[in-house]
């Protein structure tokens, strides 16, 4: 039953990270985007207090995370009105989750009129140095180069297999040509791994930690094993993503046989379409696990594969098998 249901993992990882490359977690709600939109307009009004109360309200509603521009014009917003520990907070999120593209637009901070009033406080100075040294830049373009390869053919799946298949020879090549990249990227990776440790945004921004996980999670089931111990030492010093750890440990626990923890892997019956949430243990109590390291509900997740979440047939489907 596996070997039907193994090509849908690559699949399934593109889609989710690339959400997280966006954002400070998962796709937030419609809601917080018209929050956001109606505090840029306050801000613009020069109704900074307002705006600032505004864009709190979107970050409360979408678990306190936030986009990085939200996060740097509320910082902006705060600082208009004398709140400065609001606004080195929202601006020191900048400068920690920002990717290196992001960065580079938001590197002019300190001339922005905006934050005169922080200035003469402390903590400016420790915000600058923290900018400074925020990125390993040989390693950030290392692993910027690494992301676009290890997505570049991942982009084209969805594509080739509606116009051919899953089944049909370009599907075939297409896996063979991701295999070759997804190689090449895995040496690299794990010499960073092996020399640097399992580096944290701080150092080579959101997308090169992202990259490192990416890699790893696309890798044989031997070499996710091997780093997943890695991984879970950098998620407990704060150096990676515990949702992107619960993709990890969900992988290994099926190659090695066993159910899954958080429902994270889908499988697709290549004859019937049909896609279902692969081997779960304790199916009750999955959202409590999820909800602990900051994954939506498995019911909201599995929508986008068509399925309706029933842990009791999950139950009686697991019987079976």
């Amino acid at each position: 039953m596996m070997g039907v249901y193994k090509l849908v993992f690559c699949v399934i990882i593109m889609h989710l990270l690339l959400g997280q490359q966006v954002s400070l977690g998962q796709q937030a709600p419609q809601e917080y985007f018209d929050l956001a939109e109606k505090a840029d307009s306050l801000y613009r009004a020069k109704a900074y207090q307002e705006a600032a109360r505004t864009y709190t309200a979107a970050f409360k509603l979408n678990n306190w995370k936030g986009y990085v521009p939200d996060l740097y014009n509320s910082a902006r917003a705060w600082a208009q009105v004398s709140n400065l520990d609001s606004a080195f907070r929202k601006l020191d999120r900048v400068i920690t989750y920002s990717g290196i593209d992001d960065f580079k637009n938001y590197r002019s901070f300190p001339t922005e009129p905006a934050f005169s009033p922080l200035k003469k406080d402390k903590r400016w100075q420790a915000l600058l140095t923290k900018a400074d040294t925020r990125f390993n830049n040989p390693l950030v373009q290392q692993l910027d180069t690494i992301f676009r390869e290890d997505q570049k053919y991942r982009l084209m799946v969805d594509s080739v297999a509606k116009a051919h298949g899953f089944e049909s020879k370009e599907m075939q090549s297409l896996w063979q040509r991701m295999a070759a990249v997804d190689s090449i990227n895995l040496r690299k990776v794990k010499a960073i791994l092996d020399k640097h440790g399992w580096l944290g945004a701080q150092e080579v921004g959101q997308q090169g930690n992202t990259t490192l996980f990416l890699v790893i999670q696309h890798a044989d089931s031997a070499t996710q094993a091997e780093y997943l111990p890695l991984m879970r030492e950098a998620v407990q010093k704060g150096n990676a993503n515990a949702g992107s750890l619960a993709l990890l440990e969900d992988r290994v626990a099926l190659s090695q046989g066993k159910k899954q923890i958080y429902g994270s892997q889908i499988g697709r019956d290549t004859e019937s379409g049909e896609y279902c949430v692969l081997p779960l243990e304790d199916p009750d109590n999955v959202d409590k696990r999820r909800a602990a390291v900051g994954l939506q509900p498995l019911a909201e997740y599995i929508k986008r594969w068509g399925i309706t979440w029933d842990a009791e047939q999950h139950k009686k489907e697991a019987r079976r098998k």
